[in-house]
């Protein structure tokens, strides 16, 4: 098994409205392009080791074995991505409200770094923090 890779699977309600949204923040969505202009599956590249897939809301109980997704607005994870300055934080977040996102929390100081958490077109929760030196 490969341990230096991992995908996170989440629901989309508009595969359209979440690669406008994840392209604007700047992240990259690999692979070739289906009859609708979006690439399928549609992934969020994170980093070198870690995409999270957007599977559309109507299909994701195929991967579930038919257990019903939670409502907008429950949080069952955060995804959180590290930045190495403030002005990274701010930044993203800036180009979320943008997007059509929900800045859940603004950037603030807190015990863990300084950190802002923000909701995608899904409202799934992410995080976008600078941990403590």
């Amino acid at each position: 098994m490969r341990t230096d890779r991992a995908t996170v699977a989440l629901p989309t309600e508009d595969r359209r409205r979440a690669h406008v949204f994840f392209t604007a923040l700047g992240f990259e969505t690999p692979g070739d392009l289906a009859d609708d202009g979006v690439p399928e599956p549609l992934q969020v590249a994170v980093n070198d080791g870690l995409r999270v897939m957007l599977i559309p809301t109507g299909g994701f109980g195929w991967v579930t074995a038919g257990r019903t997704t939670a409502d907008r607005g429950t949080a069952e994870c955060l995804i959180s991505l590290t930045a190495d300055t403030p002005a990274e934080v701010d930044d993203l977040l800036s180009r979320v409200a943008a997007a059509g996102g929900e800045v859940a929390s603004p950037p603030q100081q807190q015990p863990w770094g300084y950190t802002g958490t923000f909701a995608d077109a899904d409202g799934h929760l992410w995080e976008v923090c600078v941990p403590p030196a």
